[in-house]
Formats: C-alpha cells, structure tokens, sequence
C-alpha cells in the first residue's frame, strides 16, 4: 500500500574508477598534444583547480577501455557485490550523466542492458550536466517517498575523454595554421581539457534501513535553474552566438562539425565567476530560512567543486549570508579523482562512508552547483 511519507535511506554505496590514476604530468599521454604544439592553459588551469590526479576510460592511444554505461553498471555490480537476487530485487533504476555514450537509446537503458539479472523495471534517464546524478538521486529519493517503489538504484557517472584529446580539434588549427592565424583553439574550448575526469558512482536505496551498521536518512532534495534569466555558460555539440543563443550540432553540416570542432565542449569562463557561486549560495540561504535550518547543525559540508578556484569564492558567500561552514567540516575528494561531474557526490559520500568517521546523528549537506546554465540542487541527509 502507498505511504506517501516513507523515509528513504542510502544504504549501500560503490563507485568504479577506470584503469590507473592519471597525474597531471601524464595527462598528454592520453589526451595527446594538438598539432604538437604545447599547450599555453594547461599550467594556469591546473594551479587553480588543485587537481593532481583523475581516471581517464581510454589507453594512450585514445582507445576506449569502457563505455560510460558499461562503468555504470560495474558500479551497481559492486553495490550488490554481483548478488544476482539483489539486482532481480531491484525496482527503480536512475541514473544520471552528461556524456551518454549515444544520444539514442538513452543512458539509463542502456546500463539496465548490462544488467541481465535485473528484472523489466522502471529506468528513467535524468540528463543535463553536473546536477543530473543529483536529479537520478532525487527522482529515486521521491519514488520510494510516495511509496510507488520500495527500493531503487541510482547513478551519477562521466566519460568524456574521448572528447577531450587532441584529434578533436586538431582538424580546427589545421585550418588556422592554413589560413595564417593563431594555431590555438580557444580558451573556453581547453580549458575542460584539464578539469575532467571519467568514473561512475551508485546508491542502493531503500525505505527500511540497513538492519546492522549504518544507514543515510535523506531530510530534503532542492533544485533549481536560472535558466529564465542567465544565458548558457558551459555547451557541448553547439556553438554560442553573439547574441548568446545556442546553435546546435544539427545546424551545422558535416564539414563544419569537424573543422570547428563543434562536438567538443565549451565554457564561458568570463559568465562562469560572475554567477557560479552568488546565484546558488543565495537560493541555500532561502532554502536552509524556509527549512528552518541553521547550518551551525552540519558535520560534514559536501560541495562539488569544479575546481579548487571556487572553494575560498564559497566560502566568503556563506560566511556573508551569515552560513559560515568552518573548513574542517568541508569534505572533498576533487584532487584524487578529478571533477567527474554527476558522479561527485556519489564518490564523496562513498569515500567518506569507507573513512570509517561518520556517526549516527552526524547531519551531511550536499551542494552541487551546474554551470552549464546555471542549475544547483542541495541536500541534507541524517547518518542513523
């Protein structure tokens, strides 16, 4: 029978990283060097996102390791420890991404096919950029709230560095070098070159607790865009115009796709310190006041930081809204595993789970702010 106020709780977590941990050093041993010509962004990038190593699902010579779907469902096998009655026992799959491996069929269906022990269940494909793993959550999080399913599967996963090496653009400064400008591509184009990274994280959740050791009660899931009154800021398979709509991949013919690298992404670096951080933190003021929540209460502050840039930007905004969280209470994992996008608190919150510290009563808030038009979903979850 249908509750419609179930308690919903995370009771298992896993996460897959693909092959070995890649340093900044050896970074253009697998994206490669564009036209053999040295990179100018690579050094003031990396000194400002504090990012020392990430996981790439390629080897050196650009070939796939894994799929994005296939890291997915390796990340659910270990959730259920490849427990076949688990998985035919799941009714709920969801599961986040901004680099489906195709654009038919969707991301969700296509890790569901390589789950064969499952059964015909429910599986919905939240898409769109770093909030889209949060958004799978959510989706589970309110399908077990209102009793329609007892437990479900959620993801957040990325695999983008195929599109990050070099023979994506090499094609556009060809054509530069050819027409005598400046063999560099631009800027907003390199720049995701050295802050992205692959891997894939899953929550089993449930609307019973785990009956011995540790469960994570979810209080409330908030999400918001600012779509209506901000233009794009990070794009893919399209290209900003003047007047900053968006010109999609289908508007272009095949020649141009290539030689303007239209399929890679892009992001406005300028529109990006101007919203990122003013634009979310206010609305988790207006959130925690409506809430009735002072975040005197939280143990352990989880923000998914593109970049270690936007860590003291935060921190000002919260201690000006009167919500200053001290740092110790602050829990990131960005410079072991790189930004991976909507897997990124399913890795913190997995990583802070197998750190042994987390104690019943210990309050979680979640913050995961998307640039891509400036979209943000925040959470609060209870250890019990």
């Amino acid at each position: 029978m249908k509750n419609g106020n179930n308690n919903v709780y995370i009771n298992k977590s896993a996460i897959y990283l693909p092959n070995q941990p890649v340093s900044n050093d050896e970074m253009e041993d697998y994206l490669g060097i564009i036209k053999e010509i040295k990179t100018s962004s690579k050094k003031i990038v990396l000194r400002n996102n504090g990012i020392k190593n990430r996981y790439y699902a390629i080897d050196k010579s650009g070939k796939a390791t894994h799929t994005n779907a296939e890291m997915t469902a390796l990340a659910v096998r270990k959730l259920v420890e490849d427990n076949t009655n688990e998985l035919k026992n799941v009714e709920l799959l969801a599961c986040g991404t901004s680099s489906p491996d195709q654009m038919m069929p969707s991301h969700g269906v296509m890790v569901h096919g390589w789950l064969p022990e499952t059964s015909a269940i429910e599986v919905v494909s939240p898409s769109g950029n770093c909030c889209s793993g949060m958004h799978a959550l959510k989706y589970a999080y309110l399908s077990i709230k209102s009793g329609e399913v007892e437990n479900a599967i959620s993801t957040g996963s990325e695999r983008l560095s195929r599109v990050l090496r070099a023979d994506t653009f090499n094609e556009e400064v060809e054509q530069l070098i050819q027409l005598k400008k400046d063999p560099f591509i631009s800027f907003e184009k390199e720049f995701l070159r050295w802050m992205l990274s692959d891997g894939a994280g899953a929550f089993f959740l449930s609307n019973k607790k785990n009956e011995t050791g540790l469960s994570i009660r979810i209080d409330w899931l908030e999400s918001v865009s600012y779509a209506h009154e901000k233009e794009t800021c990070m794009y893919m398979a399209s290209e900003k115009l003047e007047d900053g709509t968006l010109k999609g991949y289908m508007d272009f013919d095949a020649e141009e796709i290539i030689s303007r690298s239209v399929l890679s992404m892009k992001q406005d670096t300028k529109l990006l310190g101007e919203n990122i951080v003013h634009l979310g933190f206010d609305k988790l003021k207006t959130i925690c006041e409506k809430r009735n929540f002072n975040v005197d209460e939280v143990d352990y502050f989880l923000p998914h930081l593109s970049s270690e840039f936007f860590r003291s930007k935060i921190a000002q905004k919260l201690i000006k809204n009167q919500m200053e969280i001290p740092a110790e209470k602050w829990f990131t994992n960005l410079s072991a595993v790189g930004n991976v996008g909507a897997a990124s608190v399913y890795l913190m919150i997995d990583e802070l789970i197998n750190a042994g510290k987390l104690k019943s009563g210990n309050k979680i808030m979640l913050a995961v702010p998307e640039s891509a038009r400036f979209s943000y979903v925040f959470g609060l979850l209870t250890v019990c």
